[in-house]
C-alpha cells in the first residue's frame, strides 16, 4: 500500500496551484457501475494504466476491478507493486534486456506480431499465458491520432498476415479498435473480428476486447454492452472475456485547478495561467478538443471574454478562448473539468513548468495532498 499523503486541507482555496483534483466518491461511482457489467455480464474488466495509473487510488480500485493492463514494464511493475492483483502486458515491441522481468510480473503477455512471438516465445512459454494481438480492421474512430485500426496502423496482426500454423501455445487474441466510444462502435469491431479470426476461437482459453469503451459516459448504452458480452459468451462458453477501458474509470472523476498569473491585452484579453496546455494538458492541442472550464461560456457569450495561455514560452500554448459574467483579476482560481483519466498520465516538464500537484477529496470533503513537485522532477530527466 503506497503512503504517499503529506497534507490535508479542508479548504478548497488553500490547494496548491496548480493541482489535480480527484473526487474519490466520483471516482468509486464508476468503478461500481463496471463492477455491475462484470457481475452481470461474467466478464473481467482491467484498469488501462495508460489511461489513468493515479495508484493512491488503487486501495479503492482493486475492491471493484481485476486487475491492470499494462504497456510494457513500468506499468507492469506499477500494476504489480501497487495493484496486486492479474497483470496483462502488451507492448507493439518488446525489449530483450526487459522482456524477462514482465513475464515474471504478468498473467497474460500478448505480442504485436509473429516475429515478436517467434523471438520470444521460448522465454514465457509455461510461464505466463500467451496471447496475440489483432487487427479486425474496422475503422470508427475519427482522429486519425486515436485510431488503432486506422490506414497503416502498426497495431496488431491482419488477417492476410496472421500465421494459422504458429498458433501452439497461444491462448488469447486481444484487439482494440475503439476510443471513447459507444457500444454500437463495439459491434462493429466484434463483427469484424469474429468474421476475420473466429475459426480460432474454439482453440483459445480467453480473449480481449481492448479498450475505447467509454462505459461511465452518460449516454454510454450499458445494458446493451451487457446484452453483447452474454451473446458473445453464449457463442463461446470456453472463453475468458477481458475489457480494459482507459477512459471508463477515471472519466469526470476530477479536475485540474489553475490560477489566473496575469492579464495582458494583445487585441483581446489574454488570461496567463500558471499551467501549461502543452506540458499539462497536452491531448487540447493534439486532438484538438476544447477543455470545459466551470462557470464559462463559448468566447462572446458571457459579457467578458478571455484567451487563456500557459505559463511556457511556446507561441502555441493556448488553451483556448473562454467568456465569463464577470472579469477575471489576478489570483482568481480555473477549473478545468475532466483533467484525470488520459491527461495526468501524459504531463511533462516542458520548459521546467512545475507539475501540477496530486490531490485527492476524500468522501468527507477534505483533500489530501498526496504529492508535491519541484524542481527535482525537472532535473532528474536530464544529465
Amino acid at each position: 500500500m503506497n503512503r504517499l499523503m503529506i497534507e490535508t486541507v479542508n479548504n478548497f482555496e488553500n490547494l496548491p496551484s496548480p493541482s489535480f483534483v480527484c473526487e474519490e466518491e466520483l471516482l468509486e461511482n464508476n468503478l461500481k457501475l463496471l463492477k455491475k457489467v462484470q457481475d452481470e455480464a461474467g466478464v473481467n474488466i482491467l484498469l488501462a494504466l495508460k489511461g489513468f495509473a493515479l495508484f493512491s487510488t488503487f486501495e479503492l480500485c482493486k475492491k471493484y476491478l481485476k486487475g491492470c493492463c499494462a504497456s510494457g514494464l513500468h506499468e507492469a511493475i506499477l500494476a504489480s507493486e501497487e495493484f496486486g492483483k492479474e497483470v496483462h502486458t502488451y507492448s507493439p515491441a518488446f525489449k530483450e534486456e526487459e522482456f524477462d522481468e514482465i513475464v515474471s510480473l504478468s498473467n497474460h503477455v500478448v505480442f504485436n506480431s509473429f516475429s515478436q512471438l517467434k523471438q520470444f516465445k521460448h522465454k514465457a512459454i509455461g510461464k505466463t499465458s500467451l496471447g496475440l494481438r489483432v487487427n479486425p480492421e474496422y475503422s470508427s474512430v475519427e482522429v486519425d491520432l486515436y485510431n488503432p485500426c486506422g490506414a497503416f496502423s502498426r497495431l496488431g496482426i491482419t488477417r492476410k498476415n496472421f500465421e494459422a500454423d504458429e498458433l501452439e501455445g497461444i491462448d488469447g487474441l486481444h484487439f482494440h479498435a475503439l476510443c471513447e466510444q459507444n457500444v454500437d462502435a463495439l459491434q462493429g469491431a466484434l463483427k469484424n473480428f469474429e468474421e476475420k479470426f473466429g475459426e480460432f476461437l474454439p482453440q483459445m482459453k480467453w480473449v480481449n476486447f481492448g479498450g475505447g469503451h467509454h462505459i461511465t459516459r452518460d449516454d454510454y448504452d450499458v445494458e446493451g454492452l451487457i446484452k453483447l458480452l452474454k451473446e458473445f459468451k453464449a457463442r463461446y462458453p470456453h472463453l475468458e472475456v477481458y475489457l480494459e477501458p482507459g477512459e471508463a474509470v477515471g472519466w469526470k472523476t476530477g479536475y485540474l485547478v489553475a490560477t489566473v498569473l496575469d492579464i495582458i491585452d494583445n487585441g483581446m484579453n489574454i488570461g496567463i495561467l500558471d499551467t501549461s496546455a502543452e506540458a499539462h494538458m497536452p491531448d487540447t492541442l493534439a486532438m484538438p478538443y476544447r477543455a470545459e472550464i466551470r462557470n464559462s461560456g463559448l468566447a462572446n457569450e458571457k459579457k467578458y471574454t478571455y484567451r487563456f495561455g500557459g505559463n511556457t514560452c511556446l507561441a502555441g500554448d493556448i488553451i483556448g478562448d473562454y467568456s465569463f459574467d464577470e472579469p477575471l483579476k489576478v489570483g482568481d482560481k480555473i477549473i478545468l473539468e475532466d483533467m484525470i483519466h488520459y491527461t495526468m498520465v501524459k504531463t511533462t516538464t516542458f520548459n521546467g513548468i512545475k507539475l501540477p500537484s496530486i490531490v485527492i477529496k476524500k468522501d468527507n470533503n477534505c483533500y489530501q495532498i498526496v504529492k508535491n513537485f519541484g524542481y527535482n522532477e525537472y532535473k532528474s530527466r536530464l544529465s
